[in-house]
C-alpha cells in the first residue's frame, strides 16, 4: 500500500510508553537508554528535528520531564482507582496528543499504549515498532491474582496483543526465549529481532570480592522489583537455612508496590532472621553500585513460572551483578542461561529451591578461587556482549531498516481492530 503520510517538520521518531519516566526501575533505565541513542542518531543528521518521548506521570499532579538533549517529553496523565481507569485515562490523552502529528516510526512498549496507535497506524506512522518485553496476559495475574479468573478481559487482552504484534511492522525483544513465545504465537521470524539489555559500564564499577579465604558474615544482597515472579522471599529462606550454620544478613533493594516489603518481612519474622533482613527504596546507579560491592554474594531466585519460562525476560539484575564484580547466584533457567554460562559467569541453581540457594552459599564462603572466577569472567563476558552500545548499534540498524522499507508487517483486518478498542 502507497503511504500519502506527511510526516510535521519537528519529529520522525516517536517513542511512546505506559511507564513512568525518570525512575529507578529497570524499565526506565532501558526507556532512557534506548531514547537518547536515537536522539543522539537524529542530531547526528543535523536535522533539528527531536525524538518524541511519550510517558505516564508518577501521580495525577507529577509531571516530571526529563532534560535529554534532543528529546521532547511529554507526560501524560493516567488517573482512576484501577488499572483499566488508568490506561483508558492515558489512552484518551494519547489520542488528544496525536492529533494532527504523524511520524516515520513510532516505538511503543506495551498494548496500553501500542493499541492507540495500531488503531490508527497508516495515518500517523509509516512504521510501527512494537518492543516486547512482556505481555498483560501472563504477568497481569502476579500484581492482580483476580485478573486469571475474569476469562472476558484475559481474552481482550490476548485479542489486543496479537493485534499489535500483527500490526507492527516489526518486533523487538530482549530475549530469544520470548521470541520464540512470539512466532510460537504465529508471529513470523522475520520481524522479530532480539535487541539485549545492556548496562552502563562508566556508571557501573568493578570491584573484585574480599580476598579472604572464608567468609564470616555473607552479605547478601537482592535488587530489583519486588513482584511474585522474582521469588524474593527465597532469598529470606535461603538466609535462614544458612544461618543455622554461619552468620548472614540480606538486604533487599527495590520498589514495593502495596503490601509487598510487609509480607516479605512477615516471612522474615517467622522465620527468626527479621533482624537480618533489610529492605530498602529503590536506588539510583551510583548508590545501588556502592552496595553491590558491599555485598559478598548478590541473588537474583527468579520462579520456574510462565512469565519466566513461556514468556521469557532479559533480567537486568542478572547482567549488572555480573558486571559489578560480585558473585552472582540466579536460578538454573533458560533466560538466564541465555546470558552467561553456569559456573564461569555465575551459579545457576534449581529453580525455586532455598536450599540450593543455601548450599551455593556455602560454596562461596569458603571458596575464594570461585570467587574470583566468577567476579573476573562475569565482568568481562558482560563487557564483551552486554554494553548499551551494542545495543544502540543493532536498535539504530533497525529504525534505518524501518524508515527504508516501511509496512513489512502483516495488518490484521481494521474491522477487528476497531472492534476491539480498550480493555474494559
Amino acid at each position: 500500500m502507497e503511504h500519502t503520510l506527511k510526516t510535521g517538520s519537528e519529529a520522525t521518531v516517536a517513542y511512546v510508553s505506559f511507564d513512568v519516566v525518570p525512575s529507578h526501575k529497570g524499565a526506565a533505565i532501558h526507556i532512557e537508554s534506548f531514547v537518547r541513542a536515537l536522539a543522539q542518531a537524529q542530531a547526528n543528521k543535523k536535522t533539528n528535528r527531536k525524538v518524541e518521548l511519550v510517558t505516564v506521570a508518577a501521580q495525577a499532579t507529577a509531571m516530571t520531564r526529563v532534560n535529554w538533549p534532543n528529546v521532547n517529553h511529554t507526560v501524560l496523565p493516567a488517573v482512576g482507582k484501577t488499572l483499566i481507569d488508568r490506561v483508558l485515562c492515558f489512552q484518551a490523552h494519547l489520542r488528544t496528543w496525536l492529533q494532527g502529528r504523524a511520524f516515520e516510526t513510532i516505538q511503543v512498549r506495551s498494548i496500553f499504549e501500542g493499541m492507540v496507535i495500531a488503531q490508527n497506524k497508516e495515518q500517523l506512522c509509516r512504521s510501527l515498532i512494537f518492543e516486547v518485553n512482556g505481555m498483560p496476559s501472563i504477568e497481569l495475574k502476579y500484581r492482580y491474582p483476580k485478573v486469571a479468573d475474569d476469562l472476558e478481559l484475559m481474552n481482550k487482552l490476548l485479542v489486543q496483543e496479537q493485534i499489535c504484534l500483527e500490526t507492527a511492522d516489526h518486533i523487538v525483544t530482549p530475549s530469544p526465549i520470548t521470541q520464540q513465545y512470539l512466532i510460537n504465537r504465529g508471529i513470523s521470524a522475520a520481524k522479530i529481532q532480539v535487541i539485549p539489555n545492556g548496562i552502563n559500564l562508566s556508571c557501573l564499577s568493578y570491584q573484585p570480592p574480599r580476598p579472604i579465604p572464608t567468609i564470616q558474615i555473607l552479605n547478601m544482597l537482592y535488587f530489583g522489583t519486588l513482584s511474585a515472579w522474582q521469588g524474593v522471599e527465597l532469598a529470606i529462606e535461603a538466609l535462614a537455612l544458612y544461618r543455622r550454620e554461619h552468620d548472614a544478613q540480606l538486604t533487599i533493594v527495590g520498589p514495593a508496590r502495596g503490601q509487598q516489603a510487609e509480607q516479605l518481612m512477615k516471612l522474615a519474622r517467622k522465620l527468626g532472621v527479621a533482624e537480618q533482613v533489610h529492605i530498602l527504596p529503590a536506588k539510583p546507579q551510583a548508590e545501588l553500585t556502592a552496595l553491590m560491592h558491599q555485598a559478598d554474594v548478590i541473588i537474583a531466585p527468579l520462579k520456574a513460572n510462565d512469565r519466566n519460562l513461556v514468556q521469557g525476560c532479559c533480567p537486568m539484575k542478572v547482567l549488572e551483578g555480573m558486571g559489578s564484580g560480585t558473585p552472582m547466584i540466579t536460578s538454573n533457567l533458560p533466560v538466564t542461561l541465555s546470558l552467561g554460562e553456569n559456573e564461569k559467569h555465575f551459579l545457576a541453581v534449581r529453580p525455586g529451591s532455598a536450599k540450593a540457594i543455601k548450599d551455593a552459599m556455602l560454596r562461596l564462603r569458603t571458596d575464594l578461587a570461585l570467587r574470583m572466577r566468577l567476579s573476573r569472567e562475569g565482568r568481562s563476558h558482560v563487557v564483551s556482549h552486554y554494553s548499551w552500545e551494542r545495543s544502540h548499534q543493532a536498535l539504530l540498524q533497525l529504525h534505518a531498516s524501518a524508515n527504508a522499507h516501511p509496512s513489512l508487517g502483516i495488518h490484521v483486518n481494521s474491522r477487528i481492530v476497531r472492534t476491539v478498542r480498550t480493555v474494559e
